[in-house]
Protein backbone atom coordinates (compact mmCIF):
# COMPACT_ATOMS: atom_id res chain seq x y z
CA UNK A 1 0.00 0.00 0.00
CA UNK A 2 1.26 3.37 -0.97
CA UNK A 3 2.03 6.04 1.54
CA UNK A 4 0.80 9.54 0.72
CA UNK A 5 2.21 12.77 2.62
CA UNK A 6 -1.06 13.89 4.11
CA UNK A 7 0.56 16.06 6.57
CA UNK A 8 -1.29 19.49 6.75
CA UNK A 9 0.94 22.77 7.97
CA UNK A 10 -0.88 25.24 10.10
CA UNK A 11 -3.03 27.52 8.18
CA UNK A 12 -5.56 29.72 7.96
CA UNK A 13 -9.05 29.56 5.81
CA UNK A 14 -10.46 32.96 4.76
CA UNK A 15 -14.05 31.96 3.41
CA UNK A 16 -14.29 35.13 2.11
CA UNK A 17 -11.70 34.68 -0.92
CA UNK A 18 -13.04 31.13 -1.91
CA UNK A 19 -15.40 31.25 -4.77
CA UNK A 20 -19.01 30.18 -4.22
CA UNK A 21 -19.63 27.49 -6.65
CA UNK A 22 -23.56 26.47 -7.76
CA UNK A 23 -24.95 22.91 -7.69
CA UNK A 24 -28.84 23.03 -8.72
CA UNK A 25 -30.60 20.40 -6.74
CA UNK A 26 -33.90 18.32 -7.59
CA UNK A 27 -35.21 21.43 -5.93
CA UNK A 28 -32.80 24.81 -5.17
CA UNK A 29 -29.40 25.16 -5.39
CA UNK A 30 -26.23 24.24 -3.23
CA UNK A 31 -23.57 26.95 -3.48
CA UNK A 32 -20.34 25.40 -2.04
CA UNK A 33 -17.17 27.69 -1.23
CA UNK A 34 -14.36 24.24 -1.57
CA UNK A 35 -11.11 23.85 0.33
CA UNK A 36 -9.48 21.06 -1.48
CA UNK A 37 -5.81 19.57 0.22
CA UNK A 38 -4.45 15.60 -0.67
CA UNK A 39 -7.12 13.84 0.80
CA UNK A 40 -9.40 16.12 2.43
CA UNK A 41 -12.24 18.31 1.46
CA UNK A 42 -13.27 21.10 3.19
CA UNK A 43 -16.72 23.26 2.36
CA UNK A 44 -18.67 25.59 3.45
CA UNK A 45 -22.25 24.71 1.76
CA UNK A 46 -25.44 26.86 2.04
CA UNK A 47 -29.10 25.12 0.56
CA UNK A 48 -31.56 27.48 -0.54
CA UNK A 49 -35.11 27.58 0.75
CA UNK A 50 -36.72 24.60 -0.88
CA UNK A 51 -33.63 22.66 -1.86
CA UNK A 52 -33.60 18.97 -2.41
CA UNK A 53 -30.23 17.17 -3.00
CA UNK A 54 -30.81 15.53 -6.43
CA UNK A 55 -29.03 12.17 -5.85
CA UNK A 56 -28.59 9.12 -2.85
CA UNK A 57 -24.76 9.91 -1.39
CA UNK A 58 -23.11 7.37 -0.29
CA UNK A 59 -19.88 9.27 0.65
CA UNK A 60 -18.89 9.91 4.31
CA UNK A 61 -18.85 13.25 5.76
CA UNK A 62 -19.11 15.25 9.12
CA UNK A 63 -21.54 17.65 8.86
CA UNK A 64 -21.97 20.69 10.97
CA UNK A 65 -24.49 23.04 10.95
CA UNK A 66 -24.07 26.82 10.84
CA UNK A 67 -27.36 27.98 10.18
CA UNK A 68 -30.27 26.81 9.84
CA UNK A 69 -32.04 23.54 9.57
CA UNK A 70 -32.00 20.23 7.36
CA UNK A 71 -33.15 17.51 6.52
CA UNK A 72 -31.59 13.77 6.32
CA UNK A 73 -33.13 11.28 4.41
CA UNK A 74 -31.43 7.72 4.43
CA UNK A 75 -32.64 5.74 1.48
CA UNK A 76 -34.55 3.27 4.01
CA UNK A 77 -36.74 6.04 4.70
CA UNK A 78 -35.61 7.43 8.44
CA UNK A 79 -35.29 10.86 8.43
CA UNK A 80 -33.01 12.98 11.17
CA UNK A 81 -33.14 17.15 11.53
CA UNK A 82 -29.71 18.71 11.96
CA UNK A 83 -30.30 22.15 13.72
CA UNK A 84 -27.80 24.77 14.19
CA UNK A 85 -25.17 23.51 16.67
CA UNK A 86 -25.54 19.99 15.70
CA UNK A 87 -23.46 17.65 13.85
CA UNK A 88 -23.37 14.26 12.26
CA UNK A 89 -20.69 11.98 10.80
CA UNK A 90 -20.72 8.67 8.69
CA UNK A 91 -17.86 6.67 6.83
CA UNK A 92 -17.72 6.13 2.97
CA UNK A 93 -20.44 3.83 1.97
CA UNK A 94 -22.28 2.97 5.38
CA UNK A 95 -25.65 4.67 4.48
CA UNK A 96 -27.08 6.37 1.32
CA UNK A 97 -28.16 10.25 2.21
CA UNK A 98 -29.81 13.00 1.13
CA UNK A 99 -30.49 16.49 1.92
CA UNK A 100 -33.40 19.08 2.02
CA UNK A 101 -34.42 22.22 3.65
CA UNK A 102 -37.56 23.85 3.61
CA UNK A 103 -35.95 27.40 4.87
CA UNK A 104 -32.17 27.09 3.76
CA UNK A 105 -29.03 25.76 5.71
CA UNK A 106 -25.48 26.72 5.94
CA UNK A 107 -23.11 23.69 7.07
CA UNK A 108 -19.62 23.34 7.49
CA UNK A 109 -18.53 19.92 5.78
CA UNK A 110 -15.37 18.16 5.75
CA UNK A 111 -14.53 14.89 3.97
CA UNK A 112 -11.84 12.64 2.75
CA UNK A 113 -9.59 9.43 2.90
CA UNK A 114 -9.90 9.43 6.46
CA UNK A 115 -13.52 8.48 6.23
CA UNK A 116 -13.14 5.48 3.93
CA UNK A 117 -15.00 2.29 5.42
CA UNK A 118 -12.85 -0.20 6.58
CA UNK A 119 -14.20 -2.91 3.91
CA UNK A 120 -12.99 -1.06 1.14
CA UNK A 121 -9.30 -0.89 2.56
CA UNK A 122 -6.81 -3.05 0.57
Amino acid sequence: METKNQNIPFQTIDWTLIPKTEHPGETGTAFWQTLQLDGLRIRIVEYSAGYLADHWCKKGHIVHCLEGEMYSELENGEKTILKKGMSYVVSDDLSSHRSSTVDGVKLLIVDGDFLKSYTNVV
